[in-house]
């Protein structure tokens, strides 16, 4: 009788824990979004303390003078003064709101790191049909075995609502940032600074073209084949690089089908299969300061760590930052040894989902732990803090967030990579030195635009 009632419970657990794994959101609870919830998820009212707003819509119209999709951006908050700044003398008294990344980078440049605080604002907004799509996620999406992958979602932010058992709503979470809202089609000329601990950089400059499949408004799930987008880069300089291209076709469950990549070489004139480029394969653009899925600050298959939620808390973040991709900044007014110039960095008082990832036992990766500070209203990466082999921080990321207001929605100006122990970072994504920011467009580009045929004709 003892063994069958352990049988029993044991089976009753298994039960319990894929019912966790594929229950949906009930109606009731879907409800909230519009509401007490905003039409993403996160909570529309602000902290007791009023330092964080009630969400009221975001940012719904350009501002005066803005023209269109690839003008650099007015600054919609550029009246707001700071508020306070935190350097090395009063950083001790904000540890509650700083996570360890930005504390150990107080500690690593006390003369020169510091944040300048600004009002909150909860800029973020969505057009109409993205947060419809939202909505009905929320009754209908799961993830699929492992937490592998995502099921029964399209065209809106996948999870608005978190639920399940711990493991669950991290993966929920990661999944909203590697599917959340960027646009359809983008086009976006930007360069890659790779910064020695003197300050000394090079820098390379791309073309790049995206389309969201998942955001494709003539599409579905089912019709999307595992694909959730599809990329295209051609190297504009330095010289030695100009000419060479690269063609991504990025998977969503990348267990079933691996990301698949293309390169063309100029010098032989042909486009191969590229390298399967995932999970810590070193970027030699970045002098190896970030891998392969720091890239937008998280990507790829999570399969490699176990995921745990820490719930939401309030942290400085990165946000409105304007002044990083103003055409009036120079890259070399940015840049200084350690970090980018503070004066030019925008932080403001945000809540986070905190998720914790860390490696399986016998599974291969550098990081060891990584820790992912997710805004709340966006669903976007804004910090990461990356630990090595040995359980030592080793790495900050920081994610330069803003709201292209001609979407809406916000993504990042730029994101950065610190290397704490050779006091090495790279900043990519930068574009305040080209003639246009980012273009984003509605077109669904042809069958043949991003196939290897296409890269090599137009890489010759």
């Amino acid at each position: 009788m003892k063994n069958k009632y352990v049988l029993l419970c044991g089976l009753l657990s298994l039960a319990l824990g894929a019912f966790s794994a594929h229950a949906k959101v009930s109606k009731a609870e879907a409800e909230k979004l519009g509401k007490s919830l905003t039409p993403f998820g996160s909570i529309k009212a602000g902290n007791k303390a009023k330092t964080i707003p009630e969400w009221n819509g975001g940012i719904t119209k350009v501002p005066e003078g803005y023209k269109g999709t690839g003008q650099h951006h007015i600054d919609p908050f550029a009246s707001d003064e700071i508020k306070f700044t935190i350097d090395k003398s009063n950083y001790q008294g904000f540890e509650k709101y700083l996570t360890p990344g930005q504390y150990a980078l107080f500690k690593a440049y006390p003369d020169t790191f510091k944040l300048h605080v600004y009002p909150t604002h909860r800029s973020h907004s969505m057009p109409d049909w993205v947060m419809e799509n939202t909505k009905k996620n929320a009754l209908t999406s799961s993830l699929s075995k492992g937490g592998v992958g995502i099921k029964n979602a399209y065209g809106g932010i996948v999870f608005p609502i978190l639920h399940g058992n711990n493991s669950d709503k991290a993966l929920q979470a990661i999944w909203n940032h590697t599917t959340r809202w960027r646009g359809t089609f983008v086009t976006s000329r930007a360069s890659e600074l790779a910064v020695q601990s003197n300050g000394e950089y090079t820098v390379i400059t791309k073309q790049q073209e995206i389309f969201f499949n998942f955001f494709n408004p003539k599409g579905s799930f089912e019709k999307m084949n595992n694909i959730l987008f599809y990329y295209m880069t051609f190297n504009k300089a330095p010289a030695r690089l100009a000419g060479g291209a690269l063609l991504v076709h990025e998977t969503l469950d990348q267990t079933k089908d691996a990301r698949q990549a293309w390169d063309y070489n100029k010098g032989q004139r042909r486009t191969r299969r590229a390298p399967n480029l995932a999970y810590d394969s070193p970027i030699a653009s970045s002098e190896n300061t970030r891998t392969a899925d720091d890239t937008d600050m998280y990507n790829g298959a999570p399969d490699r760590y176990d995921w745990e939620y820490k719930g939401v808390k309030e942290f400085f973040i990165p946000y409105n930052n304007y002044k990083v991709g103003a055409n009036d900044v120079k890259y070399e007014d940015l840049v200084l040894p350690g970090h980018l110039n503070p004066d030019y960095i925008r932080w403001e008082l945000h809540r986070v989902h905190v998720v914790e990832a860390n490696l399986k036992k016998g599974a291969r990766h550098i990081y060891k732990k990584r820790v992912f500070y997710i805004d709340e209203d966006s669903w976007g990466v804004a910090l990461v803090d990356q630990y090595d082999s040995r359980g030592e921080l080793w790495r900050v990321s920081m994610a330069m967030m803003l709201n292209y207001y001609e979407l809406p929605g916000v993504w990042s100006a730029g994101n950065i990579f610190h290397d704490l122990q050779s006091r090495r970072y790279s900043a990519n994504g930068l574009y305040s030195e080209e003639k246009q920011a980012p273009i984003f467009e509605d077109r669904v580009p042809g069958a043949r635009y991003f196939k290897p045929s296409s890269l090599r004709r137009r890489g010759r």
